[in-house]
């Protein structure tokens, strides 16, 4: 998954451009609103493109509390609140809204870093798990690369998460077909055909994988660097 896009709405500019460069250098990266109606009409249409939002309070055309709520019926994403607005009241309001954090004008740019770091390392915790470049969907098994759900046969599925659950282990082809849907079939072609269909769907090349290596004689076994 890549868990670093974020959505970036305040109306500062100088402040939007101060959060911006320090983000890039942890590999963070934000598309930056000053239009809150704007900034809705981005995360209606792409709010699966989008990790975190970090949401000034005191924006033009509409208040920064009536905008997370409209947020968050589009998508349970985690907002961090940005604002100048210290005062428990607001800070509990905006708690009993949904956001995950609070954050009260002037900070230090590293210690929003490090509330993203532990907001979205929590997400993941609680509902899915990230391997590689690959988000899984831990209730479901849905298989997501750059936040784009990967459209695998039930078959398919089965077969790439066994291979992602041993990542850097070689998985024999009696080990697919036992612990697979593959199980009443004998011909191997048929795991080799499905592997194909996998690599073609993560955008893998046999000949060069990033992903999915063969193990002639063997099997396959997913790579994972990180």
């Amino acid at each position: 998954m890549d868990s670093k896009k974020i959505l970036l709405i305040e109306d500062d500019i100088s402040l939007q451009n101060l959060i911006d460069e320090y983000l890039k250098e942890y590999k963070y990266f934000c598309t930056i609103f000053s239009s809150p109606r704007s900034a809705l009409e981005e995360f209606s249409k792409n709010a699966n493109d989008y990790s975190l939002v970090i949401l000034d309070l005191g924006l033009p055309e509409m208040d920064g509390f009536d905008l997370l709520k409209k947020l968050k019926e589009i998508k349970d994403i985690p907002v961090i609140i940005s604002t100048a607005r210290d005062d428990l009241g607001n800070k509990i309001f905006g708690f009993e809204l949904g956001a995950d954090d609070y954050l009260a004008k002037p900070y230090e740019p590293r210690e929003l870093v490090l509330r993203i770091d532990a907001i979205l390392k929590r997400y993941v915790t609680e509902s899915s798990y990230i391997i590689g470049s690959f988000k899984v969907q831990k209730d479901t098994n849905q298989v997501f690369l750059d936040n784009n759900e990967i459209e695998f046969t039930k078959i398919e599925n089965e077969i790439f998460m066994l291979l992602l659950n041993n990542a850097n282990k070689i998985i024999s082809r009696e080990v697919i077909l036992n612990q697979t849907s593959l199980k009443n079939d004998t011909k191997n072609r048929t795991i080799d055909m499905h592997i194909s269909n996998i690599r073609f769907k993560i955008d893998d090349d046999s000949k060069d994988s990033k992903h999915i290596k063969s193990v002639w004689g063997i099997g396959y076994k997913f790579i994972n660097d990180n």
